[in-house]
């Protein structure tokens, strides 16, 4: 009886312990079964945003910063202008030495100035220079489609020559901004004086603006040359 007893104790634990191996295997199962499913739906979801990003343009990133940027200036310039303050003058405020230098060697590196170089590339400078300046007018598009009505989409058929009559605003901007070229074209078109007085050390024009950009990038260099060459010292 004492045999079959233990036995009996040995059967009933040798079935626990499977009974609690069989549950602990069922539960890692459930575990991975909900890890599974877990990363399903992350991939799922993960494939979703992809296919957003892929289906829009190649710079949407950069352009929704941009309008985010502008917002918050837009945002900025309000809030100086009901203070009553400069917001230019606000703004270096905040802008430490470090950003700022960083800031102007990055503007000077995207858009260094080439001077003039020929009439076409000045012309092309112009054009861009103009297109960025342009902001388009959803009032005054709407009120010329609506005068215009047909013929605002003209065909072959429109007559509609000198039928335009520009805006005030137009004409004021036209105007400012022809002053501001012939401002600038006076800058730079200025001639400087010539001295009489200066060695002559050159057999035309072309030669002589060659020679003052070699003064320029390597007179130090070779001032000491040149001075002996001048005594009759040089060796």
């Amino acid at each position: 009886l004492m045999a079959s007893g233990s036995v009996s104790v040995s059967y009933e634990q040798t079935e626990s312990v499977a009974s609690q191996k069989r549950e602990e295997r069922l539960r890692k199962f459930r575990e991975l079964h909900f890890k599974r499913n877990e990363a399903r739906k992350l991939n799922h979801k993960e494939v979703v945003e992809e296919d957003k990003r892929l289906k829009l343009p190649t710079n949407w990133e950069a352009k929704k910063a941009r309008l985010e940027w502008e917002l918050m200036t837009d945002e900025k310039k309000k809030e100086c202008a009901a203070k009553g303050e400069d917001y230019d003058r606000v703004k270096l405020l905040e802008i430490s030495a470090e950003d700022a230098e960083r800031w102007e060697r990055k503007k000077k590196k995207r858009n260094p100035d080439p001077g003039f170089s020929g009439y076409a590339e000045a012309q092309l400078r112009q054009y861009q220079r103009l297109t960025k300046q342009i902001k388009p007018d959803m009032d005054g598009y709407e009120k010329q489609r609506e005068q215009c009505g047909e013929d605002f989409h003209p065909t072959s058929n429109s007559l509609i020559h000198g039928t335009h009559v520009p805006s005030k605003e137009g004409i004021d901007r036209m105007v400012e901004d022809v002053e501001k070229q012939i401002e600038k074209r006076a800058k730079y078109s200025r001639r400087r004086a010539y001295n009489d007085d200066a060695d002559i050390d050159y057999i035309n024009e072309r030669n002589a603006k060659f020679n003052k950009k070699a003064e320029r990038f390597y007179g130090k260099y070779t001032a000491e040359i040149k001075q002996n060459l001048e005594r009759g010292t040089a060796v």
